[in-house]
């Protein structure tokens, strides 16, 4: 049965596929054509891997608008803490392609946020459990705030998103970004079940409508061109 299931989820991709080639890309060739010799995305999308969340459907953008990075629990280590993928994608998105603005996107249900508040669920994972390491900060800051109550996935997924966006900060490359007002970090939460996504807001660390984030830019001192 399980040989089968796994057969029958690749032939449906390949379907998927064919129905791209057949009826999506001919409606859009020539945005495919535009994007075949180069890219040029205005923003860094940093997403959790979860199947659920899918960045060009929530911001309903066209290929080539994203550049997107994606991990377990949408995290940002620290620069210099574990130089690799993560670091790497950071550095060539705001240095090579000059994107304007980094997006870190946390989500309800999280099941790396889950796990940080039950550790256990991780024994037989250590890789995981070390990349995790990169949240503990936001584990302990939910589990102290909440008012003395129990933390939840979506505090801490909050929390973390907050935390991924200071770890940013360190980054030498958006350092200078920001520096020289070239450069817009902003952090969301999206609620699966809802479809919400809402703003967190780094001085309250509280979240904001999108009407209210819309109204902040709009108000905001120019960015230098």
């Amino acid at each position: 049965m399980a040989n089968k299931t796994a057969k029958d989820s690749l032939i449906a991709l390949l379907h998927g596929v064919e129905y791209f080639n057949t009826h999506v890309f001919p409606e859009k060739e020539a945005l495919f054509k535009g994007l075949a010799e180069s890219q040029a995305p205005g923003t860094l999308f940093i997403a959790c891997a979860d199947s659920r969340v899918s960045p060009g459907l929530i911001t309903q953008t066209d290929p080539g608008n994203l550049f997107i990075l994606r991990n377990i629990g949408n995290i940002v280590p620290a620069y210099g803490e574990m130089l690799g993928g993560v670091s790497s994608a950071i550095e060539y998105a705001v240095l090579a392609l000059g994107v304007s603005s980094i997006i870190v996107c946390g989500h309800s249900n999280c099941g790396a946020m889950t796990a940080l508040l039950n550790p256990e669920k991780l024994e037989n994972m250590p890789t995981v459990k070390s990349w995790l390491r990169n949240a503990e900060t936001a584990r302990a800051v939910a589990l102290a705030s909440e008012n003395a109550g129990p933390a939840t996935v979506r505090s801490l997924a909050e929390q973390n998103v907050l935390l991924q966006i200071s770890h940013l900060r360190t980054h030498p490359s958006v350092a200078a970004a920001l520096a020289r007002r070239k450069l817009i970090l902003q952090g969301w939460f999206y609620d699966i079940g809802t479809g919400e996504v809402l703003v967190l807001d780094e001085e309250t660390r509280r979240t904001i409508s999108i009407e209210t984030a819309i109204s902040r830019l709009q108000t905001a001192p120019a960015q230098v061109g």
